[in-house]
């Protein structure tokens, strides 16, 4: 199948500095992990093909940087998303604590159609250290309150990685089946009047 017949969907991942966007984006493509800590200047892009209910599609995965002098930057990232990854440390109460401002910042910043409706997956990572400041009850809980899935997991150990994602592809793909012209069965028609281009004749009066 041509890259041009595949469908592109883009989902950002976003959350405070230092919960591990970019270990979790990492495992999931690449299937590594690495105990150096980088902290995300602006952006970083990765790609991965996966089949979601038997379609094959692109997958855009942005990781964004959590720190405030480059949340400026959200405007331009966060538009065209399809979906939205939120991101925080299970050992950290104030990584939590952040999320309704993240998600609140990515409906400003994005201004998706229908917000109402459009798909947030929450991600307690580090579910491999020993110290958890956040209980899962509360994460559950909070994610009814806003109408988001949720997920545990550690980019660390390498589990449960993937089901995140294809949680947040496949509700990236009905949101981008609903809101994509071509998917709603609609051609467009265009009319294109012939001209009459048969020489007149000249008025001799």
């Amino acid at each position: 199948m041509s890259a041009w017949n595949k469908a592109h969907l883009k989902v950002i991942l976003i959350g405070n500095s230092g919960v591990g966007k970019s270990s979790f984006m990492n495992q999931y493509v690449n299937h590594r992990f690495t105990n150096t800590y980088r902290a995300t200047i602006g952006a970083d892009f990765l790609t991965k093909e996966i089949t979601v209910d038997g379609r094959l599609i692109v997958l855009q995965i942005w990781d964004t940087a959590g720190t405030e002098r480059f949340q400026s930057l959200g405007n331009a990232l966060y538009r065209g998303a399809h979906c939205c990854l939120l991101l925080f440390d299970v050992s950290s109460m104030t990584s939590f604590s952040s999320l309704s401002d993240w998600l609140k910042e990515f409906l400003v910043q994005a201004d998706p159609p229908e917000p109402t409706s459009f798909p947030f997956v929450v991600i307690g990572n580090k579910t491999d250290l020993r110290k958890r400041e956040v209980p899962q009850r509360l994460a559950l809980d909070w994610c009814k309150k806003v109408g988001a899935k949720y997920f545990e997991g550690s980019a660390k150990e390498g589990v449960d990685v993937d089901k995140p994602f294809q949680t947040a592809a496949r509700a990236a793909l009905q949101r981008y089946n609903t809101h994509t012209l071509e998917s709603t069965g609609r051609n467009i028609q265009i009319k294109v009047e012939q001209v009459d281009d048969t020489p007149k004749a000249h008025c001799l009066c």
